[in-house]
């Protein structure tokens, strides 16, 4: 009886082990947190200077990489990018043959559009990548306010104070994916 226990406790021990070592494993993480796009987001990031990581983590708290999505504001395509403002995007990059509603069915244009509207929003915020993404969700203008008056500083480490707890919980997101996908993926 004693022997048969003792079989038992090892065996639970065993399978213990195994199932640890397969929940650790990267390519159970991998198949949790993967990344589709890969080449679009390459090859924008490297056109205006923006992290890889962080556009794919931007495309996951977005649509989870789901292409066709329009938000109920309106937000288009992988990157949800509202439509005014990709037609900013679109005049102030100089596309050509680019219309906002390619954002919904073309992966590489909303990449593209999203990519480099984030450029535009970390120059505007000084590189700060973490005000780039609150912008990214809020807005420009609502950041902006906030910086100036002192209500956020524009830190990680203080995002319980962004006013809007939408963006709050979105920037909370973006920065776990962010970090995730470079553990992951880190030659992405």
């Amino acid at each position: 009886m004693r022997r048969l226990l003792k079989k038992r406790v090892f065996l639970v021990l065993v399978i213990g082990f195994v199932a640890v070592m397969f929940l650790n494993s990267d390519w159970i993480a991998r198949w949790m947190y993967p990344i589709q796009y890969k080449e679009d987001i390459r090859a924008s990031s490297s056109n205006y200077n923006v992290e890889p990581h962080l556009v794919a983590a931007i495309i996951r708290a977005e649509t989870n990489f789901s292409n066709g999505k329009v938000s109920p504001k309106g937000a288009l395509g992988l990157m949800q990018i509202m439509p005014e403002t990709a037609e900013w995007v679109i005049d102030k990059a100089g596309f050509e043959e680019v219309t906002p509603e390619m954002l919904q069915h073309r992966p590489d244009v909303s990449i593209e559009i999203g990519t480099w509207y984030l450029n535009s929003l970390h120059k505007q915020f000084g590189q700060n990548k973490v005000a780039a993404i609150a912008a990214y969700n809020a807005g420009p203008g609502n950041v902006r306010k906030w910086l100036d008056s002192g209500r956020w500083d524009g830190k990680a480490e203080s995002v319980n104070r962004i006013p809007f707890g939408e963006t709050r919980h979105y920037v909370q997101r973006v920065i776990y994916y962010y970090n995730k996908y470079k553990e992951l993926y880190p030659t992405l």
